[in-house]
């Protein structure tokens, strides 16, 4: 390749390119600005040398300008020096899928454009997070250099060629680096026969009705390569199985507000015993029975008290750990099992370590993410197969399974409460009080609990040493009771204050009850000590969860 084909551009820094949870996530106007993605990529590129010569796993979850960011990422790669890029057809990839090629063909790392669960299309939400060689997110150290190199950037790079199509699976050439276009389901699938008895789910799908709902997302052609072709499930098991830049005008998010199709189905005497769904670029779960829903916490802590059900994890779990504000039933599960159970910050990229030094096999988020040592990632269709298989297995339905693991370990009642879009100096201010309200509370009266500890989370890695902190107000009350307050750093507009409430109950008597109904005295104690009404001005959540 001759040096006269890369060209240099001139450019300015952007000062608003701070990745946050899970990557940098802006509206797609923002990325469609001259030069804003450019800028983040050659960052990125700059901070990882270590890239060069090196093959690179690159799709993303088929949103509106997924090509368009595709065909620039080519040819920044290209001019950077990028040996062999690995490119899913189409252009797409979903994360857990990404995460698992970048293990599997030994690549430096991927790059995957994708905003997850966030709405899409023209005026939705556009993203892009990258991944290091063990299959996982950059850790925050990582994150960081690139934003600070981003704002001191003055140009970058990319080779001046047309980008070959990404429609056929094949092997093609731009400048000096190999583009090898391959079937994005394929590894994944054989992954997941690899786990799970698809002899005996096969069996149970002939007995038993289910529908999936891709929500129009990326996946929508795993789920029908696994469950229909593989598994034998009727054809339209998997409905909305056509991922679209808009997401078919849905929100890709696999709760029962936006997947209310499903849920419908599963409650109105159509006869399916089983419901899931998954988001945008497919890390995200949902599990629902005939009425049934499973919340994301209880649903990591039945999969760990089951896991030797499953052939992939029958020698058992090394230990477990989940993100700081889920419910703490998985903890209850490894004490009965006697194997370590993590707490740490919110972000898949904080359970890398952990996996990578098999000190954990299973971990999770509330925010419908549940995973294993299988990848890097959170894998919303790994855990709609996990379920099946314990279906399978177990003979029992959803519900069934769910009420019997209440009965041995309590029901932890869980919930969280979404105020969206705020502005950033109110919700900046609330927390900064919290902050200073949470010194010396404990021992306490609040409402009519006790405050046993109350604090700033801060999270020391016991592997690399690390330390991150301001990760969320906790307020642990007596009788396992407790209140989580957290930024979180997934959205796009203004800031989004998450509140968690959870109440752990015994009484079988009790577990019966209504979610909100059992959270109504905690949740307005949130409320109350937060200062909600007076510092934001807003009467009720925007979302419940």
């Amino acid at each position: 390749m001759s040096v006269h084909s890369i060209k240099t551009v001139a450019t300015q820094p952007f000062t608003d390119q701070k990745p946050g949870t899970s990557g940098l996530r802006k509206k797609v106007q923002v990325f469609q600005q001259p030069h804003y993605l450019e800028n983040f990529v050659q960052a990125m590129f700059d901070c990882l040398p270590q890239w060069r010569g090196q093959t690179l796993v690159l799709g993303g979850d088929g949103r509106y300008y997924n090509r368009e960011a595709l065909a620039i990422l080519l040819r920044m790669a290209a001019a950077n020096g990028i040996g062999r890029v690995l490119v899913g057809r189409h252009g797409l990839l979903s994360t857990p899928a990404a995460s698992h090629l970048i293990r599997k063909y030994g690549a430096g790392g991927g790059i995957i454009l994708s905003a997850s669960h966030n709405p899409g299309g023209r005026d939705g939400d556009f993203g892009i997070k990258f991944n290091l060689s063990n299959g996982s997110p950059a850790p925050e150290i990582l994150t960081e250099a690139v934003y600070q190199r981003s704002r001191s950037l003055v140009e970058y790079r990319l080779l001046d060629a047309q980008v070959p199509s990404l429609d056929r699976v094949g092997e093609a050439r731009l400048g000096d680096m190999a583009v090898a276009v391959i079937d994005p389901v394929a590894d994944y699938a054989e992954l997941m026969e690899s786990l799970f008895d698809f002899d005996a789910i096969r069996a149970w799908l002939e007995r038993n009705p289910m529908r999936f709902d891709a929500m129009h997302a990326v996946t929508g052609p795993y789920a029908r390569e696994i469950l229909e072709r593989r598994l034998g499930a009727p054809a339209g098991t998997v409905m909305n199985g056509v991922p679209l830049p808009d997401f078919g005008g849905g929100h890709p998010d696999p709760n029962t507000t936006h997947a209310h199709a499903l849920v419908e189905l599963l409650n109105g005497g159509h006869g399916y015993v089983f419901g899931a769904a998954s988001d945008g670029d497919g890390d995200r779960n949902l599990i629902l029975g005939p009425g049934f829903f499973v919340s994301p916490s209880d649903s990591l802590a039945i999969l760990a008290a089951n896991a030797r059900l499953v052939p992939g994890y029958r020698h058992g779990l090394t230990g477990v750990a989940r993100s700081m504000p889920t419910s703490r039933a998985v903890d209850a599960v490894a004490a009965a099992l006697m194997i370590p159970c993590y707490e740490t910050p919110t972000g898949w990229k904080f359970f890398g370590n952990l996996l990578d030094a098999g000190r954990i096999t299973l971990c999770g988020e509330e925010s419908f993410g549940t995973g294993s040592d299988h990848v890097r990632e959170k894998d919303g269709l790994w855990a709609v197969l996990f379920w099946l298989n314990l279906l399978a297995v177990r003979g029992q339905g959803v519900e069934a399974i769910v009420r019997e693991h209440w009965q041995r370990f309590g029901r932890h009642f869980y919930s969280r409460h979404d105020y969206e879009a705020l502005p950033l100096e109110r919700a900046e201010a609330l927390m900064q009080g919290l902050r200073a309200r949470v010194e010396g509370l404990a021992g306490q009266r609040l409402g009519r609990w006790t405050v046993e500890q109350a604090d700033d989370f801060a999270y020391l890695d016991p592997i690399d040493g690390s330390r991150s902190q301001r990760q969320g107000i906790r307020v642990l009350l007596e009788g396992g009771a407790r209140i989580v307050y957290r930024l979180s750093g997934t959205g796009t507009e203004g800031a989004t204050l998450r509140i968690y409430l959870e109440r752990h109950e015994l009484d079988l008597a009790r577990h019966g009850q209504d979610t909100q109904q059992a959270l109504a005295e905690l949740a307005a104690l949130a409320d109350q000590f937060a200062g909600i009404r007076e510092i934001i001005g807003r009467q009720r959540p925007d979302v419940v969860v």
